[in-house]
């Protein structure tokens, strides 16, 4: 299996040899990034290039490592219990499968994307090297063991807000996706905005680096956001001239796309106020 990347996804030559190292190694693929660099998207296009189904599983700030692998539903169970419930004599009509245990139970090789692993507690990490590595769990309640029947290929997303634990580090090969320079910015905006007139492009990319690389900035936007913003853009017909702003510390048309926080906003405001003070 080699994944190239996608037609409706540019990547860069060394995530495709980190998908592909990850791929060789049988290790999962650990991808960090800013929020809105395409980690997420990566899982799926890979799915798309390989042919191969996709298991999403989306962390959050409660899950825990144990629902990956499955959940005894105790409460069922004694509910049916007082309802003379045939169905209380196997435990297993009570056992409900996790992400894992499906991507371990599918028939063919799947994609399985456990996405933004730094929202869970620092602990969710570790408690699922065992069976990341052994690709096997055990399930107490009935006295299973899962093994996988294909290898899952493994891809976790993070957005860098936790420090991950260095045993989970070992076992993953890791790859960072740097925000995209320019020319790789223009293809992906071809991508997605395909025909887009080159001279609106050059004017909005100009505007959107200088306000990537503003000092002070609590939020860069990010790749995504510059697709939004274009949109808008295109939506609206307008051409460079529109985009002119007075200086280069104003802010830039409907840049609500862009900037997600008042901080910034009032940084740029303050920044204008003091270039037409300065005049």
């Amino acid at each position: 299996m080699h994944f190239d990347g996608t037609d409706s996804y540019v990547a860069t030559d060394d995530l495709t040899m980190a998908v592909n190292a990850a791929i060789t190694l049988e290790r999962p693929l650990l991808v960090k990034g800013e929020p809105g660099t395409g980690k997420t998207e990566l899982a799926r296009q890979v799915a798309q290039s390989l042919g191969l189904p996709m298991i999403e599983w989306n962390i959050k700030s409660t899950t825990r490592a144990q629902q990956g692998l499955y959940e005894y539903d105790a409460v069922s169970r004694l509910r049916d219990s007082q309802l003379g419930d045939e169905r209380v004599h196997d435990v297993a009509n009570y056992i409900r499968k996790g992400k894992l245990w499906q991507a371990f139970d599918a028939d063919e090789k799947v994609v399985l994307l456990i996405d933004e692993v730094d929202k869970a507690d620092i602990e969710f990490p570790n408690d699922l090297l065992q069976e990341l590595d052994r690709m096997e769990f055990h399930v107490y309640e009935t006295g299973e063991t899962v093994r996988a029947r294909q290898r899952p290929i493994v891809i976790i997303t993070s957005n860098n807000e936790k420090e991950l634990p260095d045993a989970f580090l070992r076992r993953c090969f890791f790859h960072y996706i740097k925000f995209p320079d320019h020319d790789t910015l223009r293809r992906i905006v071809e991508v997605h905005h395909p025909g887009i007139k080159p001279a609106l492009l050059t004017t909005a990319l100009t505007q959107f680096y200088e306000l990537r690389e503003q000092p002070g900035l609590k939020k860069k936007p990010s790749t995504s956001e510059v697709l939004d913003w274009l949109k808008l853009l295109l939506a609206e017909d307008m051409d460079p001239e529109d985009l002119k702003r007075e200086g280069a510390s104003a802010l830039p048309k409907l840049h609500g796309a862009l900037l997600k926080n008042e901080q910034d906003v009032h940084l740029f405001e303050r920044l204008a106020f003091m270039a037409r003070r300065g005049r």
